[in-house]
């Protein structure tokens, strides 16, 4: 666990005892008519109203994106308040009219906090998700296990996604692996220090979540997560990428850094002092980037400083 961190003001909250898991399944859509803005045997559909009222969005799959302008997003069809705005972030009610639990989440590409509608069901969206779906998808008859644990990453091949416990909501989250990380490099980064400096911390971030994914045994109440949310862990927070740090990870998406050929747990902290009795050449000064990075050091550079002994590649 990281003892330090560079922003101030925030800290790990204690770890609750109860919660629920969300693990991802593959899709089954049954197949129906269309998308022609009316709720047919087969589809699940978004309402613009809650009580089921308002203009249809139909749908006959899962859609991890619906897009958030026109004209491209997905858009509610039927005649009623709210025809022709796109469904993301604007759904208050559904029917499933598939065969299918059909689960919808807070997040695109199937992450975040979720409700699941069985076939036939219809209602509304709970007080997170009224006006706050980003996706769903098709789970089959019955919901999936919560308490799906392996990734399907390796040491050559980065986890689609990572389980992260949200401390002060008392949840596992799946959250899309490069999503995750987009959203914690802000948190533990300054988004207007030097790019070679966000660069670096893009992949320390990647890295030390990586190896969680592969490694973590952590378990809550039978629940396995890879990662906290906080400061015990790195502080993700759905929402806050910003486009320097967004830039950052694009620019070292590709990057992997290892150590005797594997991915190792990449510890950063904020200052040269902040780290404590760690051993020098298993940790980052995050300051130290920056000011590595205004010297004109490149991120591999950076990297090699701090970290002994490893290969990017």
């Amino acid at each position: 666990m990281r003892r330090a961190r560079l922003i101030p003001g925030l800290t790990a909250a204690a770890a609750a005892m109860t919660l629920s898991g969300a693990v991802l399944a593959t899709a089954s859509p049954a197949m129906a008519a269309g998308r022609n803005g009316v709720c047919d045997s087969g589809e699940f559909c978004y309402y613009f109203n809650s009580n089921t009222q308002g203009s249809v969005s139909d749908f006959t799959g899962s859609v991890a994106d619906y897009g958030a302008k026109q004209p491209s997003c997905y858009d509610f069809k039927g005649a009623g308040a709210g025809k022709g705005i796109c469904v993301k972030n604007n759904a208050a009610s559904v029917w499933n009219r598939s065969s299918s639990t059909v689960r919808v989440y807070f997040n695109s590409r199937y992450g975040g906090h979720y409700q699941d509608f069985g076939p036939g069901a219809r209602g509304n969206l709970d007080s997170t998700l009224k006006n706050q779906n980003a996706s769903h998808q098709f789970l089959g008859s019955t919901p999936p296990p919560s308490t799906g644990c392996k990734t399907d990453g390796s040491n050559s091949r980065l986890p689609s996604s990572i389980l992260v416990y949200r401390v002060s909501q008392h949840r596992v989250d799946r959250v899309d692996f490069k999503t995750y990380v987009k959203n914690v490099l802000p948190n533990e980064w300054v988004s207007g220090w030097p790019r070679e400096s966000l660069k670096a911390g893009a992949v320390a971030v990647k890295s030390y979540a990586w190896w969680w994914a592969l490694h973590s045994t952590r378990k809550v109440n039978g629940h396995c997560f890879d990662v906290y949310d906080s400061t015990s862990s790195q502080v993700y927070r759905p929402g806050s990428a910003t486009a320097p740090t967004n830039a950052a990870v694009d620019a070292t998406w590709g990057t992997r850094m290892t150590r005797g050929g594997s991915v190792f747990m990449a510890q950063y902290c904020a200052t040269t002092s902040a780290c404590g009795d760690w051993k020098t050449g298993d940790w980052m000064s995050q300051n130290g980037s920056r000011d590595l990075a205004n010297s004109g050091w490149g991120y591999a550079g950076i990297l090699q400083h701090y970290y002994r002994g490893i290969a990017l590649s």
